[in-house]
């Protein structure tokens, strides 16, 4: 096939990951993964994100809906939402660091507790068990118990039941027997990376790719050549001197592809974003995210959520909610906003669709 153009490319990036919005079940399966971050400003990154592909999405929505949803909170190249699926090609994990014998008794205990309880909060194993405090991985003291069941959860012990008060709530997972095709269950977990982030370029299939050793440690040293089959297996072309990747069901130079004539506040997370290097050669800026910048050197802002126009990212916002109304702060990058008639009923309109999403009022 001829090789797509770059802009090509930039609307395929657009257009396949802003589908239409469905269902939030539908939404979930077609991501696979959704990043989670605790930050709200104005809300969190998975709130965020799935406002754009769930129709009549509002904040919080998944964290009501979960218990009756299909999906899993866990780690997979980030901490989020997984479908049962992928939940199930990582498991059982074997994390990196082997607990000593006295931690793996204790940690069989917690698991004989939470079965028995059915579902447990981690102030019910810290009363039941008074493992007391340990150093946490920023320096602090943290409970015990706490790190404890973190640790079960990441090993596949534990599942998050649901939360309370943004408080992970536990019951007990049944371990699995591990897959027979490992070098398969790896090019699964590929192809989900490169289905939610697709078009990749190589760079970013790589930094990806390196990222699963945190989701399957089991597996680290198989993961290179897991890469190489995904080079050689993936559908690519050459763009601007650098290899493009995407999944083998797709054309990115399609006509089917097409950016809606829509405004939109994408998190920092977001899939069509959060690959800095592919965003830099798609739209020849460099976003960066600052929350945990020093205030006195950030260029753009605390949460800059980069703004969006047809297949353009062409400037950031940065909202809040004040006294019940959102409130907004627009920069662009070439200093101005758009000369185009149809721009500002469009941020008008996304303005207000994310006020509807957070229950305020819009400015």
């Amino acid at each position: 096939m001829n090789a797509p153009t770059l802009a090509e490319l930039r609307r395929y990036a657009v257009a396949r990951s802003l589908f239409t919005p469905t269902t939030l079940p539908k939404a979930i399966e077609r991501l696979g993964f959704v990043q989670a971050d605790p930050i709200r400003s104005p809300a969190r990154a998975q709130d965020l994100t799935l406002r754009h592909r769930v129709k009549g999405y509002r904040v919080g929505d998944l964290e009501r809906h979960y218990p009756r949803l299909a999906v899993e909170e866990d780690f997979f190249v980030n901490y989020g939402f997984v479908t049962p699926a992928l939940h199930a090609r990582m498991h059982p994990r074997t994390a990196r660091a082997e607990w000593p014998a006295e931690r793996m008794a204790q940690a069989q205990s917690v698991w004989s507790f939470v079965q028995e309880r059915g579902e447990v909060h981690p102030r019910e194993v810290d009363a039941h068990f008074a493992h007391g405090h340990t150093t946490n991985g920023f320096g602090g003291q943290s409970k015990a118990s706490t790190q404890l069941l973190d640790g079960m959860h990441y090993r596949g012990w534990l599942r998050v039941a649901r939360r309370e008060n943004g408080t992970r709530l536990y019951a007990v997972h049944i371990p699995q027997e591990p897959p027979t095709d490992v070098p398969a269950t790896l090019d699964a977990l590929v192809d989900t990376l490169v289905a939610k982030y697709a078009p990749l370029p190589s760079p970013g299939l790589r930094q990806l790719v390196g990222l699963l050793q945190h989701a399957v440690p089991q597996w680290k040293d198989q993961l290179r050549p897991a890469l190489q089959r995904a080079c050689a297996r993936l559908p690519h072309a050459d763009v601007g001197g650098t290899a493009w990747y995407w999944p083998s069901e797709e054309d990115p130079r399609s006509r089917r592809w097409r950016a809606p004539e829509r405004v939109r506040l994408l998190a920092p997370f977001d899939p069509v974003v959060w690959d800095r290097d592919r965003f830099e050669r798609l739209w020849d800026w460099a976003y960066r995210f600052e929350a945990y910048t020093p205030p006195a050197k950030r260029v753009r802002g605390y949460y800059a959520m980069p703004l969006l126009w047809r297949d353009q990212v062409i400037g950031w916002g940065n909202l809040s909610v004040v006294n019940g109304r959102l409130q907004s702060d627009i920069g662009y990058v070439s200093g101005q906003a758009p000369d185009d008639e149809g721009y500002r009923p469009a941020l008008d309109a996304e303005l207000s669709a994310m006020a509807a999403c957070l229950g305020v009022n819009s400015v």
